[in-house]
């Protein structure tokens, strides 16, 4: 045949078609790393993916407050320390990290979405390393919350007993600052994107 009589041409122009596939796909690639450029679609589908599965971790950790409240009634467990902090901690240490992981996945899929309604009435143009940066900042610091209010916890039961419901002040400050940079990381990255859609968002007033 005479498309057969130059294979190495042939093999030439099969590599520069897949090395160009290669190059679309990787324009929407979602790495959570955020160092592939992405077009602002893509990063609205990121933020929703993350925020997603964020809140439905965050869902799931929501059934450690109910359990702790079984076995604490079926337990009798309900001293005059643990009534006085209730109020205050909800007499459970995986409320904050359960509020906040709920609230924050919901905040990142309302990002996610506002990108995309930008990428349909903007056009879908790459964005700024800073907005890819707003979506790792928000994932990992929400990621972080878990971790630290969980882990955090283990750790700080091991150096001061019990100091969640005693309380023993130092234990719960240094439990308690660990969160609060995990949290103060995820907002950061809120206020990236938030800035970066108000900006966006202004020229359709």
């Amino acid at each position: 045949m005479i498309g057969d009589r130059n294979p190495l041409r042939n093999l030439r122009e099969f590599l520069q078609m897949q090395q160009t596939s290669e190059a679309v796909m990787s324009d929407a690639t979602m790495s959570i790393g955020g160092g592939v450029a992405l077009t602002r679609a893509g990063l609205g589908w990121k933020f929703i993916r993350w925020g997603l599965g964020l809140f439905f971790v965050g869902f799931l950790t929501g059934f450690i407050p109910i359990l702790h409240y079984m076995h604490g009634a079926l337990a009798g467990d309900v001293g005059p320390v643990f009534l006085k902090n209730m109020t205050l901690w909800w007499g459970c240490p995986a409320v904050l990290a359960e509020l906040t992981l709920k609230t924050g996945g919901l905040g990142m899929t309302a990002i996610g979405f506002c990108h995309l309604a930008l990428a349909r009435d903007a056009g879908d143009t790459q964005v700024s390393s800073r907005e890819q940066q707003a979506a790792t900042l928000c994932s990992f610091g929400l990621i972080a919350e878990l971790v630290s209010a969980g882990a955090g916890y283990a750790i700080g039961v091991y150096f001061w007993p019990n100091f969640f419901f005693e309380p023993v002040q130092t234990g719960k400050n240094v439990w308690l600052a660990l969160q609060g940079i995990s949290i103060a990381v995820f907002v950061v990255g809120l206020w990236f994107s938030f800035s970066a859609i108000r900006k966006l968002s202004a020229q359709f007033q």
